[in-house]
């Protein structure tokens, strides 16, 4: 990382789910070398987001615990004499290269030794076919395990190392920027068809458990990596049944849990496991808003109504708002229904200002993201607000500066009160269709097939709406 450039920087802040940062440190000229140097005080003048802060500084920690392990591992192997015949014989020695391995593994990953129509394909910088695809994350899939000992679960940064690696040695892989999600999903979803015969296995049916799965379930529950740094739901346990005192325990707690800066986001997930009936029963006899908000304060967070929704659907909501934003918007700029809109106009005029490719694409999925209810002739009003103060009372966000790096703001409504503060239009537009189903929502008629278009994308119809 020390002789990192600018430009790896700004590749590892993307792959670290901090892109947005990306503008900021191209203008300070931040290498690797300075990202190592930063103090709080300089983090605090870089980044804007309390919450991106402290996901900037772990990482940075992370990486300098790792570089001491390694340099006290090598110093280690080195320095040790007959004297202390224990300290590499045995067990020990095993568990000396396992961790030697494991810290070498992350920082510096080689690709393997493709088979030779591979390497020919490769070598004349052709883009895959179907077939080829499958055959090179094979070989990846079986290097990764043989690197990680044999174990059929990396984590995301080894999927990052990976992918990136191969991104690095062959470029055009990069298919219209979007190589490395598609290569990392092809790749994490190869492992997952590895691990779905292996019963016996110990660390398989150790992490079925861990992930919800029980023997004999033919139910797959869905899982994601992260906690709310990236927005991904996790569901881990089926609801428990309460009553009486042990429900307002929880509810207690939950409120009180809410008041806090650093909260316990895996009792959280706990405690709103096992009161989801009775916030369902609430929600389902229509008790006003603000009652089901007070009990349940964290249906706030993006992240718990997110995985609200997913307990709900078994669907992840902002993963498939990426997806629908990532293929959608180009071709929702290039309709003519939109062509003299005020937000394309003013989208236009922002492009001129940027060259860097990132920004560019999320000021175009932004657009996209508003000009979604003009698209298909529908009343934008009871969809966003951009610059204005929210009118409705159904679901609606709030948009401040939506091409403005800096300083574009957007928050989620209902009843005309902010819900939630969101991080960009991916997040927002997840949000806006997950407070319809979650707080059981009727839609509006007047805004009935932008919201159709969108659900028969997330719910995976097999005649979904299509653009007009």
């Amino acid at each position: 990382m020390e002789n990192w450039s600018v430009d790896q920087v700004c590749n590892w802040l993307r792959q670290s789910n901090l892109g947005e940062l990306v503008p900021k440190f191209r203008e300070e000229e931040v290498s690797g070398a300075a990202l190592l140097a930063l103090n709080d005080r300089m983090v605090q003048q870089l980044v804007k987001k309390i919450g991106h802060q402290a996901v900037l500084m772990d990482l940075i920690n992370k990486y300098q615990q790792q570089k001491s392990g390694l340099e006290s591992l090598t110093y280690c192997c080195e320095t040790a004499s007959p004297k202390y015949p224990e300290v590499i014989s045995g067990k020990n020695l095993k568990s000396f290269f396992a961790r030697y391995k494991t810290l070498q593994w992350t920082s510096s990953y080689a690709l393997p030794d493709f088979p030779y129509d591979v390497k020919c394909i490769l070598a004349e910088k052709k883009c895959p076919d179907h077939s080829m695809r499958i055959r090179i994350i094979e070989f990846l899939q079986a290097d990764m395990t043989k690197y990680l000992g044999g174990s059929l679960y990396p984590n995301s940064q080894q999927y990052n190392i990976v992918v990136n690696a191969l991104l690095q040695a062959y470029p055009f892989l990069d298919e219209d920027g979007n190589g490395f999600l598609l290569w990392k999903r092809a790749l994490k979803d190869r492992f997952k068809y590895v691990r779905r015969p292996i019963e016996d296995d110990e660390q398989v049916l150790r992490n079925k458990c861990k992930f919800g799965h029980r023997r004999g379930q033919t139910r797959k529950s869905s899982c994601a990596e992260n906690k709310p740094d990236d927005v991904r739901v996790q569901v881990e346990e089926e609801p428990v049944h309460l009553e009486g005192s042990a429900m307002d325990v929880n509810i207690k707690w939950l409120k009180q849990e809410y008041m806090k800066t650093q909260r316990n986001w895996k009792e959280v997930d706990n405690r709103m496991n096992v009161t989801i009936e009775i916030r369902r029963k609430m929600i389902s006899d229509k008790a006003p808003l603000k009652d089901i908000l007070r009990l349940f304060p964290f249906l706030r967070c993006p992240y718990q109504l997110f995985r609200e929704f997913q307990l709900l659907t078994h669907m992840d909501i902002y993963k498939k708002t990426v997806e629908i934003l990532e293929i959608y918007s180009e071709n929702i700029l290039s309709l003519y229904a939109v062509r003299n809109n005020p937000i394309n106009i003013m989208l236009q005029e922002n492009l001129k200002r940027h060259t860097e490719e990132d920004i560019l694409k999320y000021m175009k999925m932004t657009a996209a993201c508003l000009l979604l209810p003009d698209v298909f002739g529908d009343d934008s009003s009871l969809f966003v607000a951009v610059n204005e103060e929210v009118k409705v009372v159904t679901p609606v966000l709030e948009v401040k500066n939506p091409f403005n790096v800096n300083s574009c703001e957007f928050a989620l409504y209902v009843e005309r009160e902010e819900l939630a503060q969101l991080d960009d239009c991916t997040m927002a537009l997840a949000a806006l269709v997950a407070a319809f189903h979650v707080f059981d929502i009727p839609c509006p008629k007047r805004i009935h097939r932008t919201l159709s278009f969108l659900e028969s994308l997330v719910f995976e119809v097999r005649s979904p709406a299509s653009l007009p």
